[in-house]
């Protein structure tokens, strides 16, 4: 739902009518969203943006309230602990609820309005509408106890903060998340985290002042989030400029090519040097729940201000290298006191157990994950520790203390013992590594794998190590390389690409497909007419196949799960 209402909506905003769109896209887009109950079914952040543009009714939204800017330091809920990427969300999202702020109600919302829903908008009943999420958007159930909290914010406090005295209280409340609002936007230029809270802090702005500097500044880096494909153009979540050169450079050195790009070397020297963040965030950083950023790379480009943990060690990791080359090959090496600088931002992150987490140290509690109010995410409340980012450390810090042994040494050795040791405790009992940042068990197996070597880890020698080669090899494909499922983010299973399916059987005629309706075998199928863009395919540890549809109309259809032997 939140992806088909907003595109829906998106289309009318840019023109098209009611019938428009390539091949009835609109007519088709509004079709499903009503048979699927309506633009009321929307997860919570849909809401809110629905309700800033005047298309639903912030009486249906459950509380957002700017007080939680307010919460003393000391309480395990307060803004420094929980994930920086939820409360860089959340500050702008509470700025316009905390406002009820409105855009213009022109005759196209009003057409929207009559659009979007299978009632009559005035006949809506928004209360109801606050707890509605449509099952496939809904990925982490509200249980009983957080919904009647918020239910009583809903009714008790907000209630309460119309009236003075308590009134001067969400005054100030939105006073420090708009305070929170332009610290990010000035401390990333205008970039801010990523596109979903830069679309946020643009509306709040807006909601301010429409004519203000800010709002002419975050226009001015739209562009930045714009990607232009063969197949139009999107908004990515932020750019990946840093992460990609430190890989190629790495390459690069790997092939033992450089006399071929040498040339190439060199530019990505600079641009690896040009990006390193050389200052932590302006003013009282830390009051702004902000880490220390001296030192680190970002994912994308040193405007971007956002220091990240693994993008700082392969950087730091591809200089490094770099620096053992002819200077009339890649140019002047960087600073010693540069390098320093990143090694104690990269320390600053390790946790207890040893791993190191991405943006800030992990400080929240983990239970924290029952208060989740997104619907739509997972383990969203507070920073953790990654397999990847402990890998990309660990190798880093080897290659460091090798080339630079007279700098905090000691400290190294015993946070590359740590992180060691956190790697293998995370290891799954099929040999592999769940991974976060990328998919899944393939990408993680493979850092973890990475990290374990560069502290002489083989699979001589290494129980965890031989493990983790037996289940690569037992994913390899028949072409020789690997792919994976994103199912496998979701369903912690790893879960293979239905491409790999037909590779494996390309003519289907021959696949029996033995059909199990409620567990009871049924008829051989000896023909497969389902279309691949239908199917997934994952594989479970004794390498059966299993295929689910994942195509609502095929499940009602089907009841059933078919399963390839």
């Amino acid at each position: 739902m939140l992806g088909t209402a907003f595109n829906y909506v998106a289309l009318r905003l840019l023109g098209e009518g009611p019938e428009g769109g390539g091949d009835g896209a609109v007519t088709k887009a509004r079709k499903w969203v009503l048979d699927h109950g309506g633009a009321t079914m929307i997860p919570a952040w849909g809401k809110v943006y629905l309700s800033v543009l005047g298309t639903y009714e912030w009486s249906g939204c459950n509380p957002v309230p700017p007080e939680f800017l307010l919460f003393p330091s000391f309480l395990p809920f307060s803004p420094g602990k929980v994930w920086c990427h939820l409360r860089t969300v959340y500050t702008p999202m509470s700025y316009l609820y905390g406002k009820k702020f409105v855009g213009p109600i022109t005759d196209l919302i009003l057409q929207l309005r009559g659009e979007l829903y299978i009632q009559p908008y005035e006949e809506i009943d928004w209360n109801k509408a606050r707890h509605l999420c449509l099952k496939e958007d809904l990925y982490t159930s509200r249980s009983i106890a957080q919904n009647l909290l918020l239910d009583g914010v809903h009714y008790l406090s907000e209630r309460l903060l119309k009236q003075w005295p308590f009134s001067k209280l969400r005054e100030q409340a939105l006073q420090e998340a708009i305070k929170h609002i332009h610290y990010e936007d000035e401390s990333t230029r205008y970039m801010t985290h990523a596109s979903i809270e830069k679309s946020l802090n643009m509306m709040a702005c807006w909601a301010e002042d429409p004519t203000s500097d800010a709002f002419k500044f975050h226009l001015a880096r739209v562009p930045d989030i714009l990607w232009l494909a063969e197949d139009g153009m999107k908004t990515q979540s932020i750019g990946s400029q840093l992460w990609d050169a430190a890989f190629a450079t790495q390459a690069i050195i790997a092939s033992n090519l450089v006399d071929e790009y040498g040339s190439t070397l060199r530019k990505a020297h600079e641009f690896l040097k040009l990006s390193q963040i050389q200052e932590n965030a302006y003013g009282d950083f830390r009051s702004m729940y902000r880490h220390i950023s001296k030192g680190a790379w970002t994912l994308s480009v040193k405007d971007h201000g956002w220091q990240v943990s693994d993008c700082t060690a392969e950087a730091l990791r591809a200089l490094l290298l770099l620096s053992q080359m002819p200077a009339e090959i890649i140019g002047e090496t960087i600073d010693t006191e540069r390098l320093h600088n990143a090694i104690d931002f990269l320390l600053s992150l390790q946790s207890k157990n040893g791993g190191f987490s991405v943006w800030e140290p992990a400080r929240g509690q983990r239970w924290l994950e029952v208060l989740n109010p997104t619907q739509a995410f997972g383990d969203v409340m507070v920073e953790t520790e990654y397999v990847e980012c402990t890998a990309s450390a660990i190798q880093v810090l080897v290659l460091f203390k090798r080339l630079h042994p007279g700098y905090r040494s000691k400290e190294i050795e015993v946070s590359v013992a740590n992180a060691s040791s956190y790697i293998g405790d995370a290891q799954m009992s099929d040999g592999s590594w769940y991974g976060n940042w990328g998919i899944c068990y393939t990408y993680g197996t493979y850092f973890a794998s990475k990290g374990l070597a560069s502290v002489g880890k083989t699979y001589r020698n290494s129980r965890t190590v031989r493990k983790a080669c037996e289940f690569l090899l037992s994913k390899q494909h028949n072409s020789g390389g690997w792919g994976e499922s994103y199912l496998s983010c979701a369903n912690s299973v790893n879960t293979l690409c239905v491409t790999y399916l037909f590779m494996q059987f390309p003519d289907t005629s021959r696949i029996e497909l033995p059909l199990l309706l409620d567990g009871t075998p049924g008829k051989l199928f000896q023909k497969v007419s389902f279309p691949v863009n239908s199917l997934i395919v994952s594989v479970t540890l004794n390498r059966e196949f299993f295929l689910t549809a994942n195509h609502r109309g095929l499940l009602e259809d089907l009841h059933a799960t078919l399963c390839i032997i």
